[in-house]
């Protein structure tokens, strides 16, 4: 019985190192593209500075990173189907750190939205591709982890920003996104070997019960009669759940700081903090979703999730004062911390690379509608008003999750 049980604990151990390494390669595509992202953004009024573009000229040029994305999502996860998540993982990530050396070398609004076309089809593969691995991942290790992949964007986003911020006035723009690009490379060459050598197998355990609802581990359920169909369905309501979070990071990144000063008279030290204290709360929510989702499950954790940001974000959008509505943002942060993840993860476990893609997607949206409606409304009812469809939006991604939460076992 000792032999058996010495036998079973070195094949596990066996076994779980390769998982823990492609964990970590995982882990740091997800911190690399957050850190390029975080990166280019900071260096935006530089390069309109360059491009002599004005307001809305620049903004037409910036919807060039979104419709480059949303084109390729869906490009991606029939990429991943054909290859294989881990290999377009790292070509996407390849892809991402050169095309972030293009938007110094546009001299003009048009060229620049041409470049970011580029950049933003590397971008939105590479969030396709790390998603559907992160899945692939989940299913072999049987753990709800997707919550930290996240975590680990938002960690890398918040060194991006950081160090842009302290290198902006010293290093031109081509100077530091070079560098940056030198240090997506180097990650991209260093986890990108874990993950060529370590291919998901086929034929591994099935994915966590409480992530899929399976009722027996490691046996895949037969498809019943309509069962394509039904996963399309699937799929596009844990769409329709990121959507709603993804649009209030959309607005929170683009409207919060100026609703502290413009509407709450806050100093501009104060309306910085309130979209940094977001991010700060959000990235603890990650790190700590792993352990919640196995405690209370994904649709409990969802329909938590939402109530928590709703109430987070209607505080934030209707306190009299500044530093109430910074600790609504807060609140926020850990409401709408797990539910994009979690969203991306059960689309996956539904339908594969495929379900990533189209989830991915509709969510992206979110993040898309978010900052225009948000000003469309404002014109009319006020900004205080028109963060509230926030909390709306927040309230009626918990409310989807709750009315849909016996689907995924049916």
């Amino acid at each position: 019985m000792g032999a058996h049980s010495g036998t079973t604990d070195a094949a596990s151990a066996t076994t779980g190192r390769p998982l823990t390494r492609r964990r970590t390669a995982i882990t740091a595509f997800f911190a690399m593209d957050g850190f390029l992202f975080a990166g280019w953004v900071v260096r935006i009024p530089a390069i309109k500075a360059q491009t002599g573009a004005g307001a809305g000229t620049l903004g037409l040029a910036l919807l060039g990173v979104s419709v480059g994305a949303v084109a390729f999502m869906m490009l991606t996860g029939r990429l991943c189907r054909r290859f294989g998540s881990h290999a377009v993982t790292v070509a996407s990530g390849v892809a991402l750190a050169l095309s972030i050396l293009l938007p110094p070398m546009a001299r003009s609004a048009t060229a620049l939205g041409l470049v970011l076309l580029v950049f933003g089809a590397a971008y939105g593969s590479l969030n396709v591709a790390m998603n559907s691995a992160a899945v692939e991942l989940i299913t072999a290790l049987r753990r709800p982890v997707m919550s930290s992949f996240h975590a680990a964007f938002s960690l890398g986003g918040m060194i991006g920003a950081g160090l842009g911020g302290l290198v902006a006035g010293h290093l031109s723009p081509a100077v530091h996104l070079l560098g940056l690009a030198v240090c997506g490379l180097l990650v991209a060459a260093g986890a990108g070997t874990v993950l060529l050598r370590e291919r998901p197998r086929e034929g591994t355990a099935g994915p966590p019960p409480e992530e899929t609802g399976a009722a027996e581990p490691g046996r895949r359920r037969p498809e019943r009669p309509g069962g394509a169909g039904r996963t399309r369905r699937l799929v596009l309501v844990f769409g329709v759940i990121a959507l709603c979070t993804a649009y209030g990071e959309g607005a929170l990144a683009d409207w919060g700081a100026l609703h502290l000063s413009q509407d709450l008279a806050a100093s501009p030290g104060l309306a910085a903090a309130g979209y940094a204290v977001f991010a700060l709360t959000m990235t603890v929510g990650r790190l700590s979703g792993t352990a919640l989702i196995e405690r209370f499950g994904p649709v409990r954790a969802l329909v938590a999730g939402g109530g928590t940001a709703a109430a987070g974000l209607l505080l934030g959008a209707l306190a009299p004062t500044a530093w109430g509505a910074c600790a609504g943002f807060a609140v926020a942060g850990l409401g709408l911390a797990n539910i994009f993840p979690i969203a991306i993860a059960r689309a996956g476990s539904a339908g594969g690379p495929d379900g990533v893609a189209v989830a991915s997607t509709v969510g992206y949206g979110g993040m898309l509608l978010g900052p225009p409606a948000i000003g469309l409304l404002a014109e009319s009812w006020g900004l205080p008003v028109a963060l509230t469809t926030v909390a709306l939006l927040a309230a009626v991604a918990a409310l989807i999750a709750y009315l849909t939460r016996g689907a995924h076992r049916s």
